[in-house]
């Protein structure tokens, strides 16, 4: 069944950390949480700082590796809310640390919201177009070869989420596109759900979505793969 986020009420969030802050995703992210009046404090690696300029006396930023205990220790202290992007970067298991070092020093009670794509699932139920599996599949074993990145280090950074007592939750993408804000996503609980069948989501929707998650308690413990709520697939369910 299709869902709406939103709606819920503040949650008593007000300091949020968005980890990964620099990337497109990131930023969108801290532009959203400074528009709801949330102090924002943001993680990336000391060479990509330059990319928050924009936000330059609007929010902290702590430059280091995401994966970092330390770092990401100091960022997320005193924060009601952590925004983190799991980046399978490299072979060494960056989205498990970064996950990992997330779990372990937040805040007691704080939400914790995390993006991930469509390939992740929660209980085996997701249901994979051939199109699907046969992308993973090959970019999958490419990625590795190159040493670029690992899906397999996603995959178990969300294993560990699942299985922690945290406030979490892990919001599985569709495929993005650049483009003006069509509005807040709607969900599902399982990929192949007619609603999500477009598998198109607007990134600045996506951050969106990740940032009204941190009010939503219906969002707790879930994971909702997500769709534009102006998809054909959408539209035509809402209909």
């Amino acid at each position: 069944m299709e869902r709406m986020a939103g709606d819920q009420s503040a949650g008593g969030v007000r300091r949020v950390c968005v980890v990964g802050a620099s990337g497109k995703l990131g930023r969108y992210m801290v532009r959203h949480a400074l528009d709801r009046g949330y102090e924002v404090v943001g993680v990336c690696r000391p060479e990509s700082v330059v990319k928050l300029a924009e936000f330059d006396g609007r929010m902290t930023v702590v430059p280091g590796r995401t994966d970092d205990p330390d770092v990401v220790g100091r960022a997320v202290a005193g924060c009601d809310g952590v925004l983190t992007v799991l980046v399978p970067r490299g072979v060494r298991g960056y989205s498990t640390g970064t996950a990992q070092a997330v779990l372990d020093a937040a805040e007691p009670g704080a939400r914790l919201v995390f993006s991930c794509g469509w390939h992740i699932t929660r209980d085996g139920r997701d249901v994979y177009t051939r199109r699907l599996r046969a992308f993973v599949a090959v970019f999958g074993l490419l990625a590795r070869l190159a040493r670029f990145a690992d899906l397999r280090d996603q995959v178990e950074a969300c294993r560990r989420i699942f299985a922690s007592d945290t406030r979490w939750t892990v919001v599985r993408g569709s495929d993005l596109e650049e483009g003006e804000s069509e509005g807040l996503p709607v969900w599902s609980r399982h990929v192949g759900d007619p609603v999500l069948a477009s598998n198109r989501t607007r990134r600045v929707d996506f951050a969106l979505f990740m940032v009204e998650a941190l009010t939503d308690e219906t969002l707790v413990r879930e994971a909702p793969a997500i769709v534009g709520r102006r998809t054909p697939s959408a539209l035509a369910h809402a209909r």
